[in-house]
C-alpha cells in the first residue's frame, strides 16, 4: 500500500503544475490524503469491517473536504485537486491517471440497491462542479466540463457539457484529458446546431440560385455571413460537429 501512495504521489507532482515536488504533494495535498485514506478505508471494507472503514471515511471527510465511501473501487494515479466538496458514491468506481476538481458528485439516482452509481473509465477529467448521477460508464478519455450534469452512458474520447450533458465533440484523435487539463476550449452545442442549420441554407440557397440561373450577392445572403462569424468560434469543434 505505501508503494501505492507514492506512485499516486509522483503522478499527481508530474501532472500538476503548481506543484514544486513529490514532498509538496504527500505533506499539503488535500486530494492526495483523501485517495491515501480512503485505501485504508477501502481494506477495512474488503475485510467486512464496515464501521472502521466507515470512520475512517468520516475523519478524512472532516480534515480534506472530500467525501469518499469505503466501498466505492479507486484505480491508480487520481488526481483530485482542491478536493473540498466531492462526494464519491459506494458503487462509483473510476479508473486509472483520472483528474477530479472541486464540488464534483459522483452519485446514484434514488433508493436502487446494487450498482447505482456511475463507472469513470482511464484517463477522464471531470471538471469543477459536474454531476454524474446513475450506473452507467464515461469511456475512456473523456471530458466533463464545469458544472455539466451528466445522466447518460458517455462515449470515449467524448466532451460533454450543459444541463443535462450534452455531447459537443467526439474526437478524432486520442487527447488525454487528465493529463491535459484543459477545462475552458470546450464547445457550445447550441452553436454547433447552429452552424449545422446554416451550412444547410447555404447549401439550399446555392442549389436553388443554380436552378434558375440565379445570381447572388454576399448582401443577398445573410446566413453565410453569420455562418462564418458562428462557425469560427467553433473551429476546434467543426468537423466534428458538421
Amino acid at each position: 500500500m505505501f508503494k501505492q501512495f507514492m506512485e499516486d504521489a509522483k503522478l499527481i507532482s508530474q501532472r500538476d503544475p503548481a506543484s514544486k515536488g513529490v514532498f509538496e504533494v504527500i505533506l499539503l495535498y488535500p486530494g492526495f490524503h483523501a485517495v491515501c485514506m480512503h485505501r485504508i478505508a477501502h481494506w477495512f471494507y474488503n475485510k467486512k469491517l464496515f464501521f472502521i472503514a466507515r470512520w475512517i471515511s468520516q475523519v478524512s471527510r472532516f480534515f480534506t473536504g472530500t467525501e469518499i465511501h469505503p466501498g466505492a473501487i479507486i484505480g491508480k494515479g487520481l488526481f483530485i485537486d482542491h478536493g473540498m466538496g466531492i462526494v464519491i458514491g459506494e458503487t462509483a468506481e473510476i479508473g486509472d491517471n483520472c483528474t477530479i476538481y472541486h464540488n464534483v458528485t459522483l452519485g446514484g439516482t434514488g433508493k436502487d440497491t446494487g450498482k447505482r452509481h456511475p463507472t469513470v473509465g482511464n484517463n477522464v477529467l471531470i471538471s469543477s462542479g459536474a454531476k454524474i448521477l446513475g450506473p452507467f460508464k464515461v469511456g475512456d478519455n473523456s471530458r466533463i466540463g464545469a458544472n455539466a450534469v451528466v445522466l447518460n452512458e458517455v462515449e470515449p474520447d467524448t466532451t460533454v457539457v450543459g444541463v443535462p450533458g450534452r455531447t459537443v465533440k467526439r474526437g478524432d484523435k486520442r487527447v488525454v484529458q487528465s493529463i491535459e487539463l484543459d477545462q475552458v476550449h470546450i464547445g457550445d452545442p447550441v452553436a454547433q446546431e447552429l452552424c449545422k442549420l446554416l451550412r444547410k441554407l447555404e447549401n439550399i440557397e446555392k442549389q436553388l440560385a443554380q436552378k434558375h440561373d440565379i445570381k447572388l450577392d454576399e448582401a443577398e445572403k445573410p446566413s453565410s455571413e453569420l455562418y462564418k462569424k458562428l462557425c469560427h468560434k467553433e473551429e476546434g469543434d467543426r468537423n466534428e460537429a458538421l
